[in-house]
């Protein structure tokens, strides 16, 4: 999804939205001087949203398994990670912030502790309790946090 992003800037576009498999890559505006806003699927409410960011060159990547199961396991155990219910990671490279969601999804509760390392890219955890941990940058992106 990055190369499509990158193909149509080389042809000419600047305002543009990619969305595929719950990835998101935007560019410029959505109309002029407007912000594209990203929503970010509620990982318990399919009908909700649990954060919308706003941004005019974002890539945007969740891991969870709410969507296709339990599909990332944790390395170390063989299982399905526990304790977290979805890892969603910013920055200025898609392929690069869908590889930090999944690895910190699958490490469960010490992903968030990981991701705040991370340099150039955000992170917002949802835990299996209700708490949502983000790194500090996300506040610079997140125009509010549904319940």
């Amino acid at each position: 999804m990055e190369e499509a992003a990158r193909m149509l800037v080389e042809d000419g576009a600047r305002n543009l939205c990619v969305h595929a498999g719950g990835d998101v890559r935007v560019r410029g505006e959505r109309a002029p001087g407007r912000p594209w806003r990203v929503g970010i699927q509620h990982p318990r409410r399919s009908d909700r949203v649990a954060a919308v960011f706003s941004a005019r060159d974002l890539a945007v990547a969740t891991s969870g398994a709410y969507e296709r199961g339990a599909h990332v396991v944790d390395p170390r155990t063989g299982r399905a990670p526990e304790g977290v219910l979805s890892v969603t990671v910013l920055g200025p490279d898609l392929g690069t912030a869908d590889a930090y969601a999944t690895a910190a999804f699958a490490m469960g509760v010490e992903g968030p502790a990981w991701t705040a390392s991370l340099d150039d890219y955000e992170a917002l955890t949802i835990l299996a309790d209700g708490r949502v941990l983000s790194t500090p940058g996300v506040q610079r992106v997140r125009a509010d946090l549904a319940d």
